[in-house]
């Protein structure tokens, strides 16, 4: 009798995770509105590309054994292979979305403010964020791989081919050599040390943390900080002010967590840490209609943002009634 397979989902969540990361990082954030994002090539190129980042980094932590620490490292690595390897946004002056940052933090070739932006940018919300969320709502699966190794080998060969792909189809722009190999060394450091970071298995905080509300508001606050560092202050500020100020948030924020006992939390507050981070996107999703100088069309966003709250408000249900079951146990 296999009874053990009685309660798997249906839906796979290797699909899932390789669905979810463009729609947060691309669709939700209005990089790419339902116009573009639902076009079919443009969706096959970013569900490869996202997907199969997504995929590799989780996969790579669970073999691993690491914590969410190591997840970061590998999804600031992916943000290294999209921005700098594939696109070449890390070093292009011409690159459509800069705006002002393709002149402000500029140096020796290498767009750098933009480029510590989209290093934290990729870490959280294309890969730790979704990530989270899928295991969130597959918890019988949260600790084992989702994928054999030779799927795994397949995705990474998929990465590579949307990455070389995107090199050579998306820009006419060649960036120099020693710019382009140092992107290839960071990529490879950013491994290296998810590798070398400690194992999740360590000790677990025995203190009860923080309630969820709280860790919604670090989550909104975080989202919030965030883009006000890297869209506001450089009308005000140095480059070199806004990045020490992006590498202060990004400390203080991970000082914070630990304050709050991240480390061995229950799903709820992981949930709520989430969410958080999710709002500040979806409160502007319908705010970016009204926006009568984008370039390109934002029809539906509003749409976009009701679809990403429903969405997070029946798995919060869910992981609440799975928590209220096991307290009755």
């Amino acid at each position: 009798m296999k009874l053990a397979n009685v309660s798997r989902p249906k839906i796979h969540p290797a699909l899932v995770l390789f669905l979810l990361p463009p729609a947060v990082a691309e669709l939700l954030s209005g990089s790419a509105p339902p116009v573009e994002f639902f076009n079919p090539f443009g969706f096959a190129i970013l569900a490869s590309l996202y997907g199969s980042g997504a995929i590799l980094a989780r996969e790579l932590t669970i073999r691993w054994r690491k914590s969410y620490l190591s997840l970061l490292l590998v999804g600031a690595a992916y943000g290294v292979i999209e921005e700098g390897l594939m696109v070449k946004s890390f070093f292009d002056p011409a690159w459509p979305d800069l705006g002002v940052l393709g002149i402000f933090g500029r140096w020796m070739g290498v767009n750098w403010v933009w480029a510590e932006m989209l290093i934290i940018y990729h870490a959280v919300f294309s890969i730790a964020i979704p990530v989270l969320l899928v295991e969130l709502a597959y918890p019988s699966q949260r600790k084992e791989p989702w994928v054999g190794n030779r799927a795994l080998g397949g995705f990474a060969l998929l990465l590579t081919g949307v990455v070389f792909l995107g090199y050579f189809a998306m820009t006419p722009y060649r960036p120099p050599l020693p710019q382009y190999f140092s992107a290839v060394i960071l990529t490879i450091l950013f491994i290296v040390l998810a590798w070398k970071a400690p194992s999740e298995n360590g000790k677990q905080e025995s203190t009860k943390p923080h309630g969820s509300g709280t860790f919604f508001a670090t989550g909104l606050l975080g989202t919030i900080l965030f883009f006000i560092v890297f869209w506001a202050l450089p009308n005000l500020l140095s480059p070199l002010g806004v990045m020490l100020l992006g590498g202060l948030l990004l400390f203080g924020f991970a000082r914070f967590l630990k304050r709050l006992k991240l480390k061995g939390c229950d799903d709820m507050r992981q949930f709520a840490l989430a969410s958080g981070g999710l709002a500040f996107l979806i409160f502007l999703a319908p705010l970016q209609e009204l926006d009568k100088t984008r370039p390109d069309n934002p029809q539906g966003m509003g749409f976009v943002g009701l679809a990403f709250l429903i969405g997070l408000l029946l798995l919060g249900r869910r992981i609440r009634r799975r928590t209220q079951i096991n307290k009755q146990k």
